[in-house]
């Protein structure tokens, strides 16, 4: 698929077609994560593939998002600090998060590449979710995703996703600045 197309085709998805998509897939996906950048070249993102029925309904339970209960897969990211720490001190926390995110967007847009669909989901009970996947105490539980194909309901008219305008984000040189200024010339 066309860069530009995947990028403007991506979108949560929430109902999810009882069609088993293949692992195979998934981890494809997974693997298009490795190609995000990561302060020092540590790679401190891991994924959870989950296939077991029970482990996700928990999870949707912890999650209060009972429509991951309808997925066939979840793929829980986390993150591995201790590297990152140690070689970037405090700012180590933030380049931690930083890189999960720019590893999660290479996925989203690989699983919308291949035809899948998901949904991020960032609202969960840390805890529960470390107890249910034997996670380590000190892993980070970035998000949840919910794998499948997505499942479309005859007659329902899609929704029109808001996205804002270029205009609404960018500011140059300055915060709310929103022309650019030319550079005056240099006399020699």
């Amino acid at each position: 698929m066309e860069f530009d197309k995947v990028l403007q085709s991506r979108k949560s998805v929430r109902r999810f077609s009882p069609k088993k998509p293949d692992w195979r897939d998934i981890i494809e996906a997974i693997d298009a994560a490795r190609f995000a950048p990561m302060a020092g070249n540590e790679f401190t993102p891991r994924f959870i593939l989950v296939n077991d029925q029970k482990k996700i309904q928990k999870i949707a339970d912890a999650s209060q998002q009972l429509f991951i209960s309808e997925a066939s897969f979840l793929v829980v990211v986390c993150s591995s600090p201790s590297k990152a720490k140690i070689g970037f001190g405090e700012r180590g926390d933030i380049y931690v998060r930083q890189q999960a995110g720019a590893a999660i967007e290479n996925f989203l847009l690989k699983l919308e590449d291949l035809g899948l669909a998901t949904c991020w989901v960032g609202h969960f009970v840390d805890e529960q979710i470390k107890e249910i996947l034997e996670i380590p105490e000190d892993i980070i539980v970035e998000a949840i995703f919910p794998v499948g194909y997505e499942s479309i309901i005859k007659g329902a008219k899609e929704r029109r996703r808001h996205k804002p305008n270029l205009d609404f984000y960018l500011y140059f040189n300055k915060w709310k600045e929103k022309r650019m200024v030319p550079l005056e010339k240099l006399e020699i």
